[in-house]
């Protein structure tokens, strides 16, 4: 790895780095032209304004987060050995977590792999190479993943908006095997159906597993409305639990239908309505409808911070609305996936929300996503999911 080009820090820039964090920001570095020349995701040593080096990252010239550490020891080299390592390391969290091979597998930065996510499906994997770091290194991870866990299909889905900002094209591609169909999975005991190819992000949101679970706890002899149901996760492990009737709500016919074969998969019974949730919630609302349980998980209402004004109204109105429907002593659950969303502000607007719904009541649970999605200890703004679980009198 010596023969690296060597990034330096500026002087009296290297605490942060010292310190833990994952990143260094192009502001922080000597941007010569040397520096500006390199091609974006190559693999460098990083050197202090004292000559030390303090590891290899990939390095992006044109990204305003211009390192991402791989390896705090410069001697080491990365290679599709080193990423045999990491993904090791981090299948071994996983099988200590979940009976079943259904979890997301690589959780980017917090396992020492930035900007790359995989989510494994049994044999099936996709992968999301989302910086120029992770694009260049998408044969040795491959590979990697052949001597790792050989699964027998990939695809990689490079379609997150995110690689725009790393000057990437945006695709998708089966690298491995073949996908003709939807892919079986297994969480908490039901069985899915996950569309890889055409389905949002990854195919499924392993990331609501446990407030599936919890929601699920409370299900029992209760009816049930899932809001932004996608292909019915919170509204089939409740129908398992024991749900008296449940509804599954989505614009998407596609995302319905996944979910109405999955119910089948199970043996459930599971009505399915395709609309716009903010409208059904009024239409709802309006005839006097009340569930024991509803739950709203949107897609992101916050893409960027130009967003958080409208975005805040948007979860505001949403919980008013959610609220509107929870039987007396029932549950609702909201929650927000936008990154840009902070915990506080997220809490504030479901206050408000409630509290223009006229209802009170008492948080139960304030999560987070699943023990696959960790979090790296320097960087806990990328803890991006807020759950609230709440009982309304």
């Amino acid at each position: 790895m010596s023969t690296l080009p060597a990034i330096h820090l500026q002087a009296g820039r290297s605490r942060r780095l010292r310190a833990g964090h994952p990143w260094v920001f192009s502001n922080e570095l000597v941007m010569d032209q040397a520096a500006k020349a390199l091609p974006p995701g190559g693999l460098v040593r990083i050197i202090d304004a004292g000559g030390e080096a303090l590891g290899i990252s990939s390095f992006n010239p044109h990204s305003l987060i211009a390192i991402r550490v791989l390896t705090r020891d410069a001697g080491q080299t990365v290679d599709s050995a080193f990423l045999a390592g990491r993904l090791k390391r981090a299948l071994a969290l996983r099988e200590s977590l979940y009976d079943v091979p259904y979890y997301r597998l690589v959780h980017a930065e917090a396992d020492g792999l930035g900007g790359l996510v995989i989510d494994r499906f049994g044999d099936a994997v996709t992968i999301e190479a989302n910086t120029a770091g992770m694009e260049v290194l998408l044969p040795e991870i491959l590979a990697a993943l052949d001597e790792v866990i050989a699964p027998k299909t990939v695809l990689i889905k490079n379609d997150s908006p995110v690689r725009k900002l790393e000057g990437l094209e945006l695709y998708d591609k089966v690298a491995k095997g073949e996908l003709d169909a939807p892919i079986e999975l297994i969480e908490n005991g039901v069985r899915f159906l996950a569309d890889l190819t055409t389905g949002q992000k990854t195919g499924w949101f392993y990331d609501q597993r446990d407030n599936r679970a919890a929601v699920a706890k409370l299900a029992k002899g209760r009816t049930i409305i899932d809001f932004y149901t996608y292909a019915g996760g919170f509204a089939l492990q409740a129908a398992k639990a024991g749900a008296s009737h449940v509804v599954a709500v989505d614009r998407s016919e596609g995302s319905l239908a996944l979910a109405a074969k999955s119910a089948e998969l199970n043996g459930l019974k599971l009505e399915t309505a395709k609309a716009d949730s903010f409208a059904e919630m009024e239409r709802l609302a309006n005839a006097g409808q009340r569930f024991g349980v509803v739950v709203a998980d949107p897609p992101a209402f916050v893409k960027s911070k130009k967003d958080i004004a409208a975005g805040s109204k948007g979860y505001r109105k949403m919980t008013r609305l959610a609220a509107q429907l929870v039987e007396p002593g029932g549950f609702l659950l909201v929650a927000s996936c936008s990154h840009h969303m902070s915990t506080e502000n997220f809490a504030d607007e479901v206050r408000h929300g409630l509290s223009t719904a006229q209802r009170s009541g008492r948080i139960l649970r304030s999560a987070g996503a699943g023990s696959d999605h960790p979090v790296h200890p320097n960087l806990p703004e990328s803890a991006y999911l807020k759950a609230l679980l709440l009982q309304l009198d």
